[in-house]
């Protein structure tokens, strides 16, 4: 896809935000994307140690992106594509994640469009992301169930497709993250409880060590998805891009040694 790795950072604990999940042992975060997270749309890859696979639900739907370059890459390297409609192609990563590239020159902003979420009631989501997030719908398709918000016209948007009943998250436990002006997240946590909405974490602050400490709180939607604000000063010095990130990833693999550890497990480690 031709993202760079813009950090890595490595954790003994599990996070009391549940950043990894429901895990409590040593895990560690990727940040990938196609340019600095202050002002694109980046992925956050996080990895359990000891964990060797997760059961996918219908919550995650894909994230579509605009890149030819991602298109020939896969097809040079045999990875598979499938045409869905012309010019636009699926495909997965490794452990089920789909991705659908638009085989166009990539945009100079952000090629990332959109995120898709599965909802099991269209109305009652979009009412939630716009009416209490503050999101603008800049779509909205009654008949193929679908709606299209966002924040921003140049940011990536959010697309929420109905899944034909109810959300399973399966045991992935991915969300989503926005920042926002810190003195923001009070107000954000007393609407929620004004409305009676759910609060996963309530405002809470999170160490990286050596790096800044976050203010962030965790909400969940109808549907359950997670969603998590943090506050925008402290994450912009957070989020540098670290010129180091690459090898210390790479040092991280290495002294991880999966292969050894599936092998002893009797299990595959995931492929396209």
């Amino acid at each position: 896809l031709n993202r760079q790795v813009l950090r890595h950072e490595e954790f003994e604990e599990g996070c009391k935000a549940s950043c990894n999940g429901p895990y409590d042992g040593k895990w560690s975060k990727t940040m990938v994307g196609y340019g600095p997270e202050d002002n694109h749309f980046v992925a956050e890859l996080t990895y359990n140690y000891g964990i060797g696979e997760y059961r996918l639900g219908n919550d995650f739907l894909g994230i579509t992106l605009v890149s030819s370059q991602a298109v020939s890459n896969a097809k040079k390297m045999g990875w598979p594509l499938k045409e869905v409609t012309t010019g636009l192609f699926e495909t997965e990563a490794p452990g089920g994640y789909k991705f659908y590239l638009e085989d166009k020159e990539q945009l100079k902003q952000d090629p990332v469009l959109k995120v898709t979420l599965g909802v099991s009631d269209l109305q009652k989501s979009v009412n939630y992301w716009s009416g209490l997030l503050g999101m603008r719908i800049y779509e909205k398709d009654e008949e193929k169930q679908r709606a299209l918000l966002g924040y921003a016209d140049n940011q990536c948007k959010l697309e929420l497709k109905t899944v034909g009943g109810a959300v399973d998250h399966g045991t992935a436990f991915g969300r989503i993250a926005f920042s926002c002006a810190k003195e923001e997240l009070p107000n954000i946590e007393a609407l929620m409880k004004m409305e009676n909405q759910k609060i996963l974490t309530p405002l809470v602050s999170l160490d990286t060590p050596g790096k800044a400490t976050v203010q962030v709180i965790i909400l969940a939607d109808p549907d359950g998805h997670e969603i998590c604000f943090v506050g925008d000063e402290a994450f912009r010095d957070l989020s540098k891009v670290d010129p180091n990130g690459d090898k210390l990833l790479d040092d991280a693999m290495a002294a991880d040694n999966s292969d050894k550890w599936f092998a002893a497990q009797k299990m595959k480690k995931a492929s396209a």
